[in-house]
């Protein structure tokens, strides 16, 4: 078993127009195989695509505490930094993930150009 924080990052225009970030971070759980691959070819900044579900743990600490938490146990992991940023074999894994976003990109381009985009800005809620 292996388990190590994941940072998600979020960037958006506020209402007085200014970019505003904002971090969050994950406690992720891997086991078996995965957590094999982990161990050897991730590191802190790599970029990464976890696939699996939440799970929520309550213990009482040492002071009497109830707590709780909740970790992402990965079922998938998936390199997404370039093949030249990793010395890893593993990272041909995001190829697949390339394939994909390029068929994705080319369905857009196939789209009605009647059809005007929606800047997630405008919406109200």
């Amino acid at each position: 078993v292996s388990t190590f924080a994941l940072a998600t990052n979020r960037r958006w225009k506020g209402n007085d127009g200014e970019v505003k970030d904002d971090a969050q971070f994950h406690e992720v759980v891997v086991w078996g195989k995965l957590a094999e691959v982990v161990e050897q070819y991730l590191s802190k900044g790599k970029k990464v695509y976890i696939e699996g579900r939440l799970q929520n743990r309550n213990w009482e600490g040492q002071d009497g505490v109830k707590r709780n938490k909740t970790e992402i146990v990965a079922t998938d992991l998936i390199m997404l930094d370039k093949k030249g940023d990793s010395n890893s074999d593993f990272s041909q894994a995001s190829q697949g993930s390339k394939a994909i976003k390029k068929e994705e990109k080319e369905e857009k381009e196939e789209l009605d150009p009647a059809i005007e985009e929606v800047n997630l800005d405008d919406i109200p809620f």
